[in-house]
Order: C-alpha cells, then sequence, then structure tokens
C-alpha cells in the first residue's frame, strides 16, 4: 500500500491552519486550494504546509 501524509492548509494572511489533508508522498507539487478562513471572515488561497 503507498504511504500518505498528513499536511495542513494555512492562510497567508494571518498564518492559521485551518484545514488538514491526507495525500500520497509521491506528489512533487505543493497544493494551493481557496478556502474560507473563519479568522479573516474571507476566501484566501491556501497554501500547504506540515501538520504539527
Amino acid at each position: 500500500m503507498a504511504e500518505r501524509f498528513v499536511f495542513a492548509l494555512e492562510c497567508p494572511e494571518c498564518k492559521r491552519r485551518n484545514y488538514h489533508f491526507f495525500r500520497g508522498k509521491k506528489k512533487e507539487y505543493k497544493v494551493e486550494l481557496s478556502k474560507f478562513c473563519s479568522q479573516c471572515r474571507k476566501h484566501t488561497a491556501h497554501k500547504q504546509t506540515k501538520a504539527e
């Protein structure tokens, strides 16, 4: 079975980690999705970071 790891999506404006995902390790690109940030109260382009 393929290895999977957890990563978080972080808001670039308030630096808050709002979302967590599982993904396979073979992916070489970083994920960037437009998500709603409850702290900023608007949609921003959340970027992939390490989950702690």
